[in-house]
């Protein structure tokens, strides 16, 4: 069994994007891959532009830097929208801009991006990776710093609650007051990876899916993170939205017709 290694001194510096690995990609690639908020002139990055532009506001009046993105339950598309605001906060002036992956059991960051990951977060927290700037990688051309984890059986709980992960959240919080953190996280009721890791953050995000997420789930979800701000709720997959396919964001369909004039 691997032992988590809170008594190692582990190098917790955030990585920049000069430190990180670049990996191939591209504007076609991104759509390929459904990323669309690295470029702001397709109408589906409108959304996330709108919700950069949310954490952005937070982050000027509240000096809010460390988000975290959770939904009630699995398959609403929570990973699906962190990876696509965190393509748009990349495209911001005078941000760095650094999403981890915190689904240390489910992790799909990498998989959204297409690159494989040898090493992880998962690791890192249990001390077999010494440093974080093993894990960075960044999309070629692009700005933001990815920090991925694998999909793998892990005592996340145990690993999300060490000194190891403390030393990260501080590392983050020492970074100069123009970098901003995307954290994906598992679902609020998936087990109590959400609920420690919020506590640590500056506030949260809810995704939540039109015709699947009841209301009831949001309400408990939200009440088991009171102990953290809530930033927004996200209502993902809104049939009538702005887009016409499955990704509608409740915005209406004549932002669609403005757009494609």
């Amino acid at each position: 069994m691997t032992k988590i290694a809170d008594d190692l001194r582990p190098d917790a510096s955030i990585p920049t994007l000069q430190e990180a690995r670049q990996f191939e990609w591209s504007t076609a690639l991104a759509k390929q891959r459904g990323i669309y908020g690295f470029d702001s002139r397709d109408v589906r990055s409108r959304p996330f532009n709108m919700l950069r532009s949310r954490l952005l506001k937070l982050h000027r009046n509240k000096g809010w830097r460390l988000f975290g993105i959770v939904s009630a339950t699995p398959g609403v598309g929570k990973s699906f929208i962190a990876t696509n605001l965190s393509a748009a906060l990349s495209r911001t002036p005078g941000i760095d801009t650094t999403l981890i992956d915190l689904d240390l059991r489910r992790g799909s960051i990498a998989s959204n991006f297409g690159i494989p990951v040898e090493r992880g977060m998962r690791d890192y927290l249990e001390g077999t990776v010494p440093a974080l700037f093993d894990l960075a990688m960044h999309p070629e051309g692009e700005r933001l710093v990815i920090l991925p984890t694998d999909n793998a059986a892990a005592r996340s709980a145990e690993l999300l609650s060490s000194s190891r992960m403390d030393a990260v959240i501080a590392a983050m919080r020492a970074r100069p007051a123009n970098s901003m953190f995307l954290c994906d996280l598992p679902p609020v009721f998936a087990n109590d990876d959400a609920t420690i890791v919020t506590t640590k953050l500056d506030a949260f995000i809810m995704i939540v899916e039109e015709g699947r997420t009841t209301r009831k789930q949001i309400q408990d979800a939200l009440h088991v993170l009171d102990q953290a701000p809530c930033a927004g709720v996200v209502l993902n997959r809104f049939d009538g939205g702005l887009l016409t396919d499955n990704y509608g964001y409740g915005y209406g369909a004549g932002y669609s017709d403005y757009y494609n004039k």
